[in-house]
């Protein structure tokens, strides 16, 4: 199973976000990792360097790999409807992503952990592919015997509602009512140099 293993506070500081989740070293580093600190002359990018730089955004943010970012940007660009936008719909309908958003885990890797590890089911079918495409009316739940585990309820202290998934707290399940809009994802990208970037 492919994914980024590598350092994640490095990352989150290059694009000085917490792209992985809350990060203690961002406030004490806010500026590019790099051997000569924050007092490192940085020229100005250049418009490629900028569109790139966006797209490793999106890739390490939904934790996706380049083959399958490029295989749903070509999905999204085959489909109608304004092509950006399509390949966030695309990267929130995930069911890593959407097992994150409904609360179940904390972060998407703790995610993805829950659901190549079998607790997580898709209309009633048990689901451990993290990439798993959800389609509107689609539901998901935890499995029973993982209804206890600690990871899980702890989490769900401090779940966030997102108009898109609807959850019911007694059935520890959730319903992914629709592809969301663009306005309603909250993650910060500028998905359009991402679409001039592919079309070079």
């Amino acid at each position: 199973m492919a994914r980024y293993t590598g350092p994640k506070s490095k990352i989150a500081r290059k694009f000085r976000e917490p792209i992985f989740g809350p990060d203690k070293v961002l406030d004490k580093k806010n500026y590019p990792p790099g051997q000569h600190g924050n007092s490192r002359r940085r020229g100005k990018k250049s418009e490629y360097a900028i569109q790139l730089a966006e797209k490793q955004k999106a890739k390490y943010t939904y934790g996706v790999l380049e083959r399958q970012f490029a295989n749903l940007f070509d999905r999204a660009a085959r489909r109608k409807g304004i092509t950006g936008e399509n390949l966030l719909k695309f990267l929130e309908s995930r069911l890593d992503n959407t097992v994150f958003r409904l609360g179940i885990a904390k972060t998407r890797r703790g995610a993805r952990q829950l659901v190549s590890h079998k607790h997580v089911l898709v209309n009633g079918v048990v689901t451990n592919i993290p990439s798993y495409q959800l389609r509107p009316g689609d539901v998901v739940e935890v499995r029973e015997k993982s209804k206890s585990l600690e990871f899980i309820n702890d989490s769900l202290v401090s779940r966030k509602a997102f108009s898109w998934l609807q959850w019911d707290q007694d059935a520890y399940s959730g319903t992914f009512l629709n592809y969301p809009e663009r306005d309603e994802i909250p993650e910060n990208i500028k998905e359009q140099l991402i679409v001039e970037l592919y079309s070079k």
